[in-house]
């Protein structure tokens, strides 16, 4: 009996079939991934466009003209605009402005010094890297103070 299967799994064509479902699987798996991380996605641009009134008291404009582009997930890059602690609102591209939320491992670098939350200040040009949360906000684990100039 261990001779038949040796010679099933030794044949061209059950090497074919295994390698055809195989190629199926990974596929199926890499198809998964994408839909997770586009629902995460699509889920972070939602909760961001419907607290956008809540954080900031208007209605962007980009939003009523139809061009509704979800904001980047997992981060933000732009000059701040305010700074209300523990919230600091930047604004990006295109004018969009977000809210970054400053916790308590929030590291803050300033080329290789880290500083406080209480060094940041309105017309600092950063990059946030962060988590966004269900209010819209991006939940900051990494701000870098850029110089002048990039």
């Amino acid at each position: 009996m261990n001779e038949k299967i040796k010679k099933v799994f030794e044949s061209r064509v059950s090497f074919g079939i295994l390698s055809g479902i195989g190629i199926v699987i990974v596929a199926l798996l890499i198809f998964s991934a994408g839909i997770t991380v586009g629902f995460h996605k699509a889920s972070f641009g939602r909760s961001w466009g419907e607290n956008y009134e809540r954080n900031f008291g208007m209605m962007p404009n980009r939003l009523m003209s139809g061009r509704d582009n979800f904001p980047n997930a997992s981060g933000a890059a732009g000059k701040i605009i305010k700074v209300a602690l523990p919230t600091v609102i930047v604004q990006g591209k295109d004018n969009t402005e977000k809210v970054v939320l400053l916790k308590d491992d929030t590291r803050i670098q300033k080329m290789k010094e880290s500083i406080t939350a209480n060094d940041l200040k309105v017309d600092d040009f950063i990059v946030v890297i962060g988590i966004p949360n269900e209010q819209g906000q991006i939940e900051a684990k990494l701000i870098r103070i850029m110089p002048l100039g990039i």
